[in-house]
């Protein structure tokens, strides 16, 4: 008995010394209505926004009172495109023969923290050696600081493609890598690395549909994957309720992936507007990674940065990426946000709005596709994405009116995740 009353006064005291936020934010940027509301007080408990109410409040004297009145308030920001693992460098090629993946890790969590540091609460990491599945780990327990990962663990590809792993080894090196390590050749390979890739932890499937432009491989274009093979993949991804994406720069792997279901095409470089209008039809998103096609091209023009078979595709698909996503955006095909940050430096994710603005997308509607659409697309349209009631907290400020200057967007003044402050 004396053990429960203790235990009750334990909890009793827990409640009563429980902090609050008190946000006091002179604007909010709402996505959903693209205005601006003024003078309000967020109140976070815990890691959820409590409520949302008029003029500037203060709480309790146990309540914490955080000065945003001179700020520009935004949802935490969503990139649906990064690989936390890594980032380019000139070394970066022969980094696999020499990196450990304890190397990997730690490295990668200076990655994480530039990257929440910039305003982005949550990522989708769409693909690195399996060390991402233990960074998302960690961050969820609170043992590293980082954006909330939603990760595809290894990427998928096949014999020679993009995600094989052991392209431009020796041969001694390249071995015969099967769905256990992410390359398939038939449907039944196919659904076998997607059931992998959830038994290693991943929590969404990303193949690639072409060819690429950093790896040591000729082709950056050519179709990778059946449409069978994709059919395989999806039909599994469904199953295990996986989010499926698609890298793509060549047209006809484009279309194999967009009509065997995937549901993001990555990057979609050279598409054509028959590959436009399918995927209006069937609902695909295009994440436009411009931040990359620039980076890779920037890359290409460095003596000896890029290996020449890599320099080679980075100058010929990494300028077309900025306008092939203005003239999609245009015909109506359905955008969300994502930068390819490790291609590109991680922590300058913010930016991609500058150059989805440069091509015709309205302010509003490049933060639209970071917070709102990004939020629905990975099923957390009830917890990101706004700032509304029972929302997680997840949010950020600015110092400039970023409807007016979106360049204020790479630099975030201030970054709560889960309801904790990480940068102020």
């Amino acid at each position: 008995m004396k053990k429960l009353l203790l235990l009750f006064i334990l909890f009793l005291t827990t409640v009563i010394t429980a902090q609050d936020y008190y946000l006091q934010c002179g604007k909010i940027v709402d996505p959903q209505s693209g205005g601006l509301l003024s003078e309000k007080t967020i109140i976070v408990s815990g890691d959820r926004i409590k409520s949302i109410q008029d003029g500037f409040v203060n709480g309790t004297s146990n309540d914490k009172v955080i000065d945003l009145k001179s700020k520009f308030v935004l949802p935490g920001f969503i990139d649906m495109h990064v690989h936390i693992e890594g980032e380019s460098s000139p070394s970066r090629y022969i980094e696999r023969f020499t990196k450990n993946e304890a190397d990997i890790a730690f490295q990668s969590t200076v990655y994480a923290e530039r990257t929440l540091m910039a305003g982005f609460t949550t990522v989708r990491d769409l693909g690195g050696s399996g060390v991402n599945i233990a960074l998302r780990n960690a961050i969820n327990k609170g043992v590293v600081k980082g954006p909330r990962i939603f990760t595809a663990g290894k990427a998928i590809g096949t014999t020679g493609g993009h995600a094989d792993p052991t392209n431009g080894m020796k041969k001694e090196l390249m071995g015969d890598p099967g769905p256990m390590e992410g390359v398939v050749n038939s449907p039944e390979d196919a659904k076998k690395a997607v059931r992998q890739r959830y038994k290693n932890g991943a929590d969404v499937i990303k193949i690639t549909a072409t060819g690429g432009v950093m790896s040591v491989a000729k082709n950056g274009q050519n179709p990778q994957f059946t449409e069978e093979e994709i059919r395989g993949i999806v039909e599994a991804a469904k199953d295990y309720g996986m989010l499926t994406a698609a890298h793509a720069h060549g047209d006809e792997g484009m279309q194999r992936a967009v009509k065997g279901g995937i549901k993001t095409i990555e990057h979609g470089t050279l598409m054509s507007e028959e590959t436009m209008d399918l995927m209006i039809q069937h609902k695909t998103y295009l994440v436009p990674t411009i931040s990359a096609g620039k980076a890779a091209a920037e890359m290409a023009e460095i003596p000896g940065f890029l290996p020449p078979i890599v320099a080679q595709k980075a100058r010929e698909i990494g300028p077309v990426s900025q306008a092939t996503f203005g003239k999609a955006y245009k015909k109506g095909v359905p955008i969300a946000f994502g930068t390819d940050a490790g291609v590109s430096p991680h922590g300058e994710n913010g930016k991609e709005f500058g150059f989805m603005h440069e091509a015709g997308m309205p302010i509003i509607e490049t933060i639209r596709s970071a917070t709102i659409i990004n939020a629905e697309l990975l099923g957390m349209e009830n917890d990101l994405g706004q700032l509304k009631g029972g929302f997680l907290a997840d949010i950020i400020a600015v110092d400039e009116n970023p409807l007016k200057n979106v360049n204020t967007l790479e630099n975030v003044v201030f970054v709560m995740k889960n309801g904790e402050v990480f940068k102020q």
